[in-house]
């Protein structure tokens, strides 16, 4: 019985030493690898967003008149060019006024677009008929989840966090 316990015990003990062992040799992703998975992940949404905008436009069931003003909004749908961020070095020799100064412009171009995509998808929004407008009420409101608006769990969303 003893035998059998201390053989229990050094197995536990070597498998905890060798579990050690290999978290100490495991090195966190370089820089790049993250900066690869970012990339990926940025046309991976962006594929998707495609494929919904190409599901949207199917279900709109779009006349030819209606053809140029999707186009105008599918060019407003398109993500902005990146805001360049600066390197670390440069934000930690600003001062705090330079920084919030920094940070006020990113905000101007991001709302910018915003701007530009709501003013957009409103001039296409008056060329659907009414059909046509409750097809891209229904296919957009999901759209509006990243804006705080999830449902409760009794509504049939996901509920708090």
């Amino acid at each position: 019985m003893k035998s059998i316990r201390t053989t229990l015990i050094t197995t536990a003990l070597m498998a905890g030493l060798t579990g050690l062992a290999l978290a100490q040799n495991t090195t966190p992703p370089a820089d790049n690898d993250r900066v690869g998975r970012m990339e990926k992940m940025r046309e991976h949404r962006g594929e998707r967003h495609m494929q919904h905008l190409a599901q949207l436009k199917a279900k709109l069931n779009l006349q030819a008149a209606q053809e140029p003003a999707w186009n105008t909004f599918i060019q407003s749908m398109q993500p902005p060019a990146r805001i360049a961020r600066p390197e670390r070095a440069s934000v930690e020799k600003m001062t705090t006024p330079e920084r919030l100064d920094m940070m006020q412009a990113m905000k101007a171009q991001r709302d910018a677009h915003i701007q530009q995509r709501s003013e957009a998808t409103k001039a296409f929004y008056t060329t659907l008929n009414a059909e046509q407008k409750q097809v891209f009420d229904k296919e957009t409101v999901r759209k509006m989840k990243g804006f705080g608006m999830h449902g409760t769990k009794h509504e049939g969303g996901r509920g708090h966090h």
